[in-house]
């Protein structure tokens, strides 16, 4: 449910756009639904991640600037934007922590040894630098309504891969850890 309410702003976009063919028209029913889903989230758990934040933060800003200059680069930036400043707390969280990032989220769920920790913490690094990367080559390359489908399709689906191929990375770690603590 979690991830169907993360991604709802960008299906919403997805629809608009998909509907009207105006990104414009997408962009500004964009910003008051990622405003109401967190709205709806810190009604329902009293809390918000700094992720959603953030997304918030540069949905309003580049999608206020898109429809203020009427250029749709602003809006099609904000996923490098956000994938990009994840992978720069990646970098940065564990050199004030002495820490992975990831450790730090996912250590309550499981315990694997520090250099799994760390792989997983550049992997994650790389992953969200690649998105960013990506992004922008299908902004730049193809038509709007390619990026608007890879915006929704393309980069929930790399995502998807990306969690697979590190469950299974994590599954050989995990059995590891078990068999040792017998």
């Amino acid at each position: 449910m979690k991830l169907f309410l993360d991604f709802l702003p960008v299906i919403i976009f997805f629809g608009v756009y998909k509907f009207t063919g105006d990104i414009f028209l997408a962009t500004a029913v964009l910003i008051p639904a990622t405003v109401v889903q967190m709205g709806y989230t810190w009604w329902k758990t009293r809390k918000i991640e700094i992720m959603q934040v953030t997304t918030l933060v540069l949905v309003v800003l580049l999608g206020g600037a898109t429809l203020f200059f009427h250029n749709d680069l602003f809006i099609k930036w904000k996923p490098t934007i956000v994938n990009w400043l994840f992978a720069l707390a990646f970098i940065l969280v564990p050199l004030f922590t002495k820490k992975p990032l990831i450790r730090q989220l996912l250590s309550g769920q499981m315990d694997l040894p520090d250099p799994v920790w760390q792989r997983l913490n550049l992997a994650w690094t790389v992953f969200f630098i690649a998105m960013g990367i990506v992004n922008l080559f299908v902004a730049y390359n193809f038509s709007q309504e390619i990026w608007v489908d890879f915006k929704l399709f393309g980069m929930l689906g790399m995502t998807i891969v990306f969690v697979i191929l590190q469950g299974l990375y994590l599954a050989k770690h995990l059995q590891d850890n078990t068999t040792e603590q017998r």
